[in-house]
């Protein structure tokens, strides 16, 4: 069973607009096991609202950071009063970090293996975030 680890957010201000940015750090696990962290951003008053994310998948129980950890950048939004995830390349990533592994380009992404995992995830997000959901739905 998946489950969500919500922390408190954190709430700034951007940078481009002088609107309040919400930062969301999540970590998931998979029948209680780490199994994958998420971040998230969006900003109040953009055009377009989205979300912008990142999905870490790998081995997560040592301090270690592990060959095999892949990252997945991805923006959720809502098309026809739908949710809608588009994987994007990682290059355009705001987070680079050590520890999220490799943070794929946007064709390895749709090619990878775990690609189903982080479709998984934000069915997750976009029924369990209330952050996420109430942005969105607002």
């Amino acid at each position: 069973m998946l489950e969500i680890e919500f922390e408190e957010p954190n709430v700034g201000i951007c940078d481009c607009c002088g609107n309040i940015i919400t930062q969301l750090t999540r970590f998931v696990y998979l029948d209680d096991s780490a199994f994958a962290i998420y971040y998230a951003n969006f900003t109040e008053g953009h055009e377009g609202k989205n979300v912008l994310g990142l999905i870490s998948l790998g081995e997560w129980g040592t301090g270690d950071i592990p060959d095999c950890r892949t990252s997945f950048l991805f923006r959720l939004g809502i098309e026809n009063d739908e949710y809608s995830v588009i994987i994007l390349d990682g290059s355009e990533s705001p987070w680079q970090n050590k520890i999220l592994g490799k943070i794929l380009h946007r064709e390895e992404a749709l090619q990878h293996p775990w690609k189903q995992d982080v479709f998984h995830i934000t069915n997750h997000i976009v029924n369990e975030d209330k952050e996420i959901i109430k942005y969105l739905k607002n």
